[in-house]
């Protein structure tokens, strides 16, 4: 079966975006007068999280663009041969010690500054890419409830925070890794004493760690199986987290929804996004084909970038994103305490620049 990484066409990858690049006024300005129409569907990418301090999957620093990266695929993760083990032990290795930084990152300004959108109506719909849950953790502040957290966000490509066994049944990642703690305690101290030490393990966006490099095996990590198979008295060990894989497919219910938040916004915005992925260039694709006017707000090349119709600011959006949501709603008068607080809230901490090209 051959499968291959989505990325940004090499046609692309050369052109200068120069003429994109504006001045913080400007790019607020702009991005204020595209919101104050409201009813906007908003897509991200992982460009938006790289403040929190998770990697973008692309871009300048983006593992994906390191040609001898290679990912694990959906047919590789679920094959239930010898081989497929191997796949999965070394998956669900290299997530483990890579989970816990996802799990603790925080939302950033951008994260905020959304959600203040979202709490004002200004954007009723948002899908994301990303799986680190992150536009869930600020959307919190002023939605308590997980359940509508959960409906006013539509994770396009899953969650790292669930894992699904074979037969469809989900454990809490949390619970995953505890379990894989018990299972593992020879890695559970490797993991404790980096920890301790202060130490560092390159993690990717999707919360794997490159350990390729320390020369480590994979052979004696142990998969639990599936605790609510054992208690229908089967015995299963093949799991994935709750996300989108390469060469896999998203489900017919996301595809359905994500199509029915274009259609039914009056316009789009996308922010940190490169839409290497067809499930969402098709969305953008989507939104021109019904004349919706879109504005993207991206650093670097990306899909878009010779698609007619796009208005295209080469800018961090963790420059403006405050600002515009100052302007948008303080001309509506909706500038309440929530507000004031998500506007106060979100860090702002890049990863450290790459120190080597280990895969």
């Amino acid at each position: 079966m051959r499968v291959s990484v989505p990325n940004i066409p090499q046609s692309l990858l050369s052109v200068n975006q120069s003429a994109n690049r504006v001045s913080l006024a400007e790019a607020i300005e702009r991005v204020s007068t595209f919101l104050a129409v409201g009813n906007v569907t908003l897509i991200t990418g992982a460009g938006v999280s790289v403040d929190s301090g998770i990697r973008a999957y692309r871009g300048r620093d983006g593992r994906y663009m390191n040609p001898n990266y290679k990912p694990i695929f959906y047919h590789e993760l679920v094959d239930e041969t010898e081989k497929g083990q191997s796949f999965r032990q070394r998956y669900w290795l290299r997530s483990y010690l890579g989970y816990p930084s996802v799990r603790e990152a925080l939302p950033n300004t951008t994260h905020y500054a959304v959600a203040a959108l979202q709490y004002a109506g200004v954007i009723p719909r948002l899908i994301t890419q990303n799986v680190d849950g992150l536009h869930h953790a600020a959307l919190s502040i002023v939605h308590p409830s997980p359940v509508l957290v959960q409906e006013s966000i539509l994770e396009l490509h899953g969650t790292l925070h669930r894992v699904r066994c074979k037969h469809g049944h989900l454990t809490e990642r949390t619970v995953f890794q505890d379990l894989l703690s018990a299972a593992n305690p020879k890695w559970k101290d490797f993991a404790d004493t980096i920890q301790k030490e202060g130490g560092t393990l390159r993690t990717n966006p999707d919360g794997d760690v490159a350990i390729e490099h320390l020369g480590i095996s994979y052979d004696d990590f142990v998969i639990p199986e599936c605790p609510t198979c054992l208690l229908e008295n089967r015995h299963n060990n093949v799991h994935k987290p709750d996300l989108v894989f390469f060469g896999e497919s998203i489900t017919e219910y996301v595809k359905k929804r994500s199509y029915l938040d274009i259609e039914n916004s009056d316009r789009v915005l996308l922010i940190g996004t490169t839409l290497a992925t067809y499930s969402a260039f098709r969305l953008l694709k989507h939104a021109t084909e019904l004349r919706k006017p879109v504005l993207m707000i991206n650093v670097g090349p990306s899909r878009a970038d010779d698609v007619q119709g796009v208005q295209k600011l080469e800018i961090a959006s963790g420059d403006i994103m405050r600002d515009v949501v100052r302007n948008v709603l303080g001309s509506r008068g909706v500038i309440d305490s929530l507000v004031e607080e998500m506007l106060s809230s979100g860090i702002r901490k890049p990863p450290p620049k790459d120190v080597d090209d280990s895969p």
